[in-house]
């Protein structure tokens, strides 16, 4: 997992915190710290992740936010900017979320980053 690449800071829930995420869907989105990269993350934090939130409603179980740091050592370059997670019980429920919503979604990210974000689907094993 990445979290000894990029430390995360923030975390925000759509529901209580719950441990036990085993089973469920989660979309990692990647902004990587590329040259001239910008990313804004009160926005992120304050108005785009919410956003989601709100259009998923009840498809989507919760969210996290993880804010970069630095690299693995002092003298290793920050990888990533910012990686959000999304959390869903089955890959139909947050294609389904998705495509209603994903005009809104894609016209929103100019908003806070000029970063073209790498996105992966998994499953969460433990």
């Amino acid at each position: 997992m990445l979290l000894g690449i990029a430390i995360g800071c923030q975390q925000q829930s759509t529901t209580p915190p719950s441990s036990d995420t085993q089973g469920l869907i989660k979309v990692t989105i990647m902004y990587p710290n590329d040259e001239g990269a910008t990313f804004d993350m009160d926005y992120y934090r304050e108005k785009h992740m919410p956003m989601l939130a709100e259009l998923f409603g009840k498809a989507m179980i919760k969210y996290e936010i993880d804010q970069g740091i630095r690299g693995r050592t002092p003298e290793d370059n920050l990888p990533f900017l910012a990686i959000g997670y999304l959390y869903f019980n089955s890959v139909p429920e947050y294609e389904k979320a998705f495509g209603l919503n994903a005009e809104t979604i894609l016209s929103d990210i100019p908003n806070y980053t000029n970063v073209r974000p790498v996105v992966q689907m998994s499953e969460v094993i433990k």
